[in-house]
């Protein structure tokens, strides 16, 4: 009779042999290749991802379920979208040291003209929507943000911050959108050049009433990094701004490029919640972000971090306060 052949078993780290063949799989190809790269500091839709690299939505879905199951993006949602966005490595060992040359590799290299074209023009779009809400709103808006958090509940603790970091002050501090102008008046006493920047003039209004009779204030209108004035600043600040905007992630790397040496991100931004009426009511553009998120993008743009707090708010929502410091000698080109 024929005996029963054996069974074949998996080598020693069997396990592992199959996470660096499905990664090296998905990997595999220039089309997905191109997502990772597009992926780099945002988070897409299908959609957006599909206009972006020209591909129809049933080959960009396939394409997307081939780097989840390689562990390589993550879903997320937001109200009613799913976005895309990478998912970085954190087990150690082989899968994680490969998956992390592989994103080093591709963000070292620049995006092919026609998809930086196409990717400029899907944030452009997502700008206007958000300009749109702050123009039709800018009279209600206090009274729509004081929902989740309003100035006072987290305003102390930002300066304080921001103060430990820079204890001396400084020449130049820049806000991205001040709102109601009364951080800009805090900065005012702390640095000899202060600049406030908002994409709407009514926005700017608001601010103007907070900040009149400081000579060393200038507010500035235009969207952010673009119209920033081209200088070294010694704090760039993000007050509850990040989840309005259209790519959050290359926020810190617009900061480290107009930051000098030593020189300090504050961010105040919501933790990651799943209240979607807040994109409706208040312009939310992301329901929040994790801490480990906002920690990725400012290692990428090659700044280090200082300091945390996390506040709990009315409502279940969660106010982290971070600060940052641009340590490294090399200084980005704009």
């Amino acid at each position: 009779m024929t005996l029963p052949q054996p069974q074949p078993q998996l080598p020693e780290g069997g396990d592992l042999l199959d996470a660096l063949t499905g990664l090296l799989r998905a990997a595999g190809d220039g089309l997905r290749l191109q997502v990772l790269q597009v992926l780099g500091s945002n988070s897409f839709a299908v959609l957006e991802l599909c206009e972006v690299l020209a591909v129809r939505q049933s080959g960009m879905s396939h394409h997307l379920k081939v780097l989840a199951r390689a562990g390589l993006v993550e879903q997320r949602r937001e109200g009613n979208t799913i976005f895309y966005r990478r998912r970085l490595p954190t087990a150690e060992g082989e899968p994680a040291l490969l998956h992390q040359a592989l994103l080093d590799e591709l963000d070292a290299l620049p995006l092919a003209t026609e998809v930086a074209e196409r990717l400029a023009g899907v944030v452009a779009r997502r700008a206007e929507q958000s300009r749109a809400f702050f123009d039709r709103h800018a009279g209600d808006l206090a009274a729509r943000q004081d929902l989740i958090a309003d100035f006072d509940q987290y305003g102390e603790l930002a300066a304080e911050m921001l103060a430990r970091a820079l204890p001396e002050g400084g020449q130049a501090a820049l806000e991205i959108g001040p709102g109601d102008g009364r951080f800009l008046a805090w900065l005012a006493g702390r640095f000899e050049q202060v600049t406030g920047l908002d994409n709407t003039r009514a926005m700017l209004d608001h601010a103007r009433r907070s900040v009149q009779g400081l000579k060393n204030v200038t507010l500035c209108l235009g969207e952010w990094p673009q119209a920033a004035p081209p200088r070294q600043f010694d704090a760039v600040v993000l007050n509850m701004v990040l989840h309005h905007l259209p790519a959050p992630g290359d926020s810190f790397i617009s900061a480290a490029r107009r930051l000098r040496r030593g020189g300090v991100l504050l961010v105040t931004e919501l933790s990651r919640h799943d209240q979607a009426w807040t994109r409706d009511n208040c312009g939310d553009q992301w329901l929040g972000f994790e801490e480990a998120e906002l920690t990725g993008w400012a290692e990428r743009a090659g700044l280090t971090l200082l300091e945390s707090q996390f506040l709990a708010l009315r409502n279940g929502f969660q106010v982290q306060v971070r600060t940052f410091a641009h340590l490294d000698a090399t200084t980005f080109t704009t």
